[in-house]
């Protein structure tokens, strides 16, 4: 079982990835814009995080690269979870540090197999 920090904005999306990532068998810590994600993954350091992009304070893009960069958290794969699905906008986050992009909205299997591809077995 893993321990999946969720960063996003929107309670409904939140509450979405959580209940894939739970019924996963997975354990659900959740952040509810960029800047409170930086601090959760400090604290908490997860196996994965699962980041939105379009938030207040600090965007997804900018918490991904502080996350990359820190060397207490930069083993810590970021996936990108995000409505902006323009191919400039996943380079760019790919280039931040991500190791993964999914837009939304999201299809349950691609997430499954994103989270399985990324996780120690």
């Amino acid at each position: 079982m893993a321990r999946i920090l969720i960063v996003d904005d929107s309670p409904s999306q939140l509450l979405g990835i959580k209940r894939i990532v739970e019924k996963l068998g997975h354990e659900a810590l959740t952040a509810e814009d960029g800047a409170a994600g930086v601090e959760a993954a400090r604290k908490e350091l997860p196996d994965l995080i699962l980041m939105d992009v379009v938030m207040p304070n600090l965007n997804g893009f900018q918490a991904t690269r502080t996350i990359s960069k820190d060397a207490a958290t930069a083993h810590i794969p970021v996936v990108l979870v995000t409505t902006k699905d323009q191919e400039t906008d996943k380079v760019w986050g790919l280039r931040q540090g991500a190791k993964a992009y999914v837009t939304k909205p999201i299809k349950e299997e691609e997430l499954v197999e994103t989270l399985k591809g990324l996780l120690p077995a």
